[in-house]
Formats: structure tokens, C-alpha cells, sequence
């Protein structure tokens, strides 16, 4: 007798790989580049600290200039890593998530510019910026499949 039954293996396999040794992989280097992160933002907080007792009584106005702008790269770390956490949790990166880091990004550019010698076409061009992904943001909240 012939057997007539189907095989779902594939003649030929068109990865490396499996999917579970990929996905611990990915973790892995997630998780190094968290930690990395986690680092980066307990320096940047002691830099924060540290700058805040040095500027205090003679130069507070620069001081805040820095301490400002160190703050926003510190929220910016934060917004990457609740992207990296989301993409280990759900296996992938939600696109409010990344409107959210390049938001905190581009705040922080226009922030500098105020504390710089800036061209006004800059500044307008960064606000046409920011709030492009605003709505962006909001489209990408209201349409969510989620």
C-alpha cells in the first residue's frame, strides 16, 4: 500500500537559525544594550547632580542650560528603553513608541537651539517637525489596532 499522507516539513530549510535560538539571541542583545542604557542614565543622572552643585552660586543660568538639556537626553534614553522593553514583551515595536522617542528627540533639539545662536528657519523647521509627528501620534493612537 501507498501512503498518501502529506509532509509539512519543507524539502529544504530557509534559515539558520530556529525561531526560539533567534529570539534568545535578539533578547540578549536587547538586554546588553539596556543595561548599556541604564548605565548611561545613572552617569548622566550623577553628571546632572554633580553640574547642579558646581553652577549653583556663581553661573546657575548655565548651569540650568546643561542641566536642562541633560534632562531631556535623559527622558530620551527612558523612551528607548520602554521601546526595547516593549519589543522583548510583545515581539514588536509599536510605532506610538518610536513617534514617542523621536518627540523627546526633537524637544530637546529645540531646546538647545533656544540656548544657542539659532536661525529662525531652524527653529520653524523644527516645529513644523514636532508637530507633524504630533499628529502623527495622535493619528497612530486613535487608529490603533490595539
Amino acid at each position: 500500500m501507498k501512503d498518501n499522507t502529506v509532509t509539512t516539513e519543507p524539502a529544504y530549510k530557509t534559515y539558520i537559525l530556529s525561531n526560539e535560538r533567534h529570539s534568545a539571541i535578539i533578547g540578549f542583545f536587547i538586554g546588553i544594550l539596556m543595561i548599556a542604557i541604564y548605565l548611561w542614565v545613572a552617569s548622566g543622572f550623577i553628571n546632572l547632580l554633580v553640574g547642579l552643585y558646581h553652577s549653583y552660586p556663581d553661573n546657575w543660568t548655565h548651569g540650568a542650560e546643561g542641566m536642562i538639556k541633560d534632562t531631556v537626553i535623559i527622558l530620551a534614553s527612558f523612551e528607548l528603553i520602554r521601546v526595547f522593553q516593549s519589543y522583548l514583551l510583545i515581539g514588536r515595536v509599536k510605532v506610538t513608541f518610536i513617534l514617542d522617542v523621536a518627540l523627546v528627540v526633537l524637544i530637546g533639539e529645540l531646546i538647545s537651539l533656544w540656548y544657542a545662536e539659532y536661525d529662525a528657519n531652524e527653529v520653524l523647521l523644527s516645529v513644523l517637525v514636532i508637530a507633524s509627528l504630533i499628529v502623527f501620534r495622535i493619528i497612530t493612537t486613535k487608529f490603533s489596532p490595539d
